[in-house]
């Protein structure tokens, strides 16, 4: 139990980063030019901005307590756990941006919150593998990257707006899912068999390069549209496909039965959460800045035209 409520701790502190490496990147994204998007001079314009590097700090204290959560947790239980970057990206930019946050915005936040632990303690996957079967990746790789594949193709085939946006951040959850999947498993061999073992695995490489893509992605993501596109795909297309391939490959078991029905009752509230937020101006306020907000940290003012 104590293992369990550690799990849950870390994972929400790994949310929390990754809120405020959101909130930044964001605020990074927007000044870069739309055409840039999955050129090599996206990431070249947004090494200019200072805002990006404290973006950075958030991903990589993020992924650090995502480690330690997955080191201690089911993959199936920890990931979910990150659809609460969503109102904390809220919490984080209203604090540092000093934006009003409505009533109705925290009435969505109570839903995501209480719709996402209704349908776990329903669910509360238990049990399966520390390490997963090494023929059991290729499928699990093949696949994941095939739709992942067709995610980004079709996305760039849209102009900007909420499918382009809704396209290429369901291609950075699967991409992220995918890397906690395999942090878990370099975490299990970091643990039992030592450092040497760890950074001779191929799982520690393929997460840092399925990561890195992802994080790439989810800049593109961010600049190809509006949140009510990028922030829902991203965030439950995470939890989703995490909880799949914990159940999957890492044989975690989550209660059915009579307990099917208040975890759908969960996921029904932690939905409309979720789409709800992503709608309001507040949210919209907190990670789309104008030009006052982009000088306050240190984003070069606008040149009059």
């Amino acid at each position: 139990m104590v293992t369990i409520l550690l799990s849950i701790v870390f994972a929400v502190c790994a949310a929390g980063s990754n809120s405020l490496g959101t909130v930044l990147q964001r605020r990074a994204a927007v000044t870069v030019p739309a055409s840039q998007s999955l050129r090599l001079g996206l990431i070249r314009d947004l090494l200019h901005s200072p805002v990006w590097f404290g973006g950075m700090l958030g991903v990589i204290l993020s992924a650090v307590f995502q480690a330690l959560a997955l080191a201690t947790g089911s993959l199936a239980v920890v990931q979910p756990i990150f659809i609460l970057e969503l109102p904390l990206a809220l919490v984080v930019g209203a604090a540092v941006f000093h934006v009003d946050v409505a009533r109705r915005s925290w009435f969505n936040v109570a839903c995501i919150v209480g719709g996402l632990a209704l349908a776990l303690f329903s669910l509360a996957p238990r049990g399966g593998h520390a390490q997963v079967p090494g023929m059991w990746w290729v499928p699990t790789l093949a696949i994941t990257g095939a739709i992942g594949a067709a995610l980004v193709l079709g996305g760039l085939r849209r102009p900007v707006g909420v499918l382009r946006a809704a396209s290429l951040a369901a291609a950075a959850a699967i991409g992220n899912a995918v890397t906690a999947a395999l942090v878990k498993s370099a975490v299990d061999i970091l643990s039992t068999q030592g450092a040497a073992a760890f950074f001779s695995a191929w799982q520690t490489y393929s997460f840092a390069a399925v990561g890195g893509f992802s994080l790439f992605l989810l800049g593109s993501a961010l600049q190809g549209g509006p949140l009510i596109g990028s922030q829902p795909a991203l965030t439950l297309g995470d939890a989703t496909v995490s909880f799949c391939l914990g159940v999957t490959i890492y044989g975690e078991q989550p209660r059915t039965g009579f307990w099917l029905l208040p975890a759908l009752l969960g996921v029904g509230v932690l939905l409309y959460g979720v789409l709800a937020l992503s709608r309001t101006k507040c949210l919209e306020d907190c990670l789309d800045p104008g030009e006052d907000e982009m000088n306050a940290v240190g984003q070069p003012a606008a040149t009059p035209g």
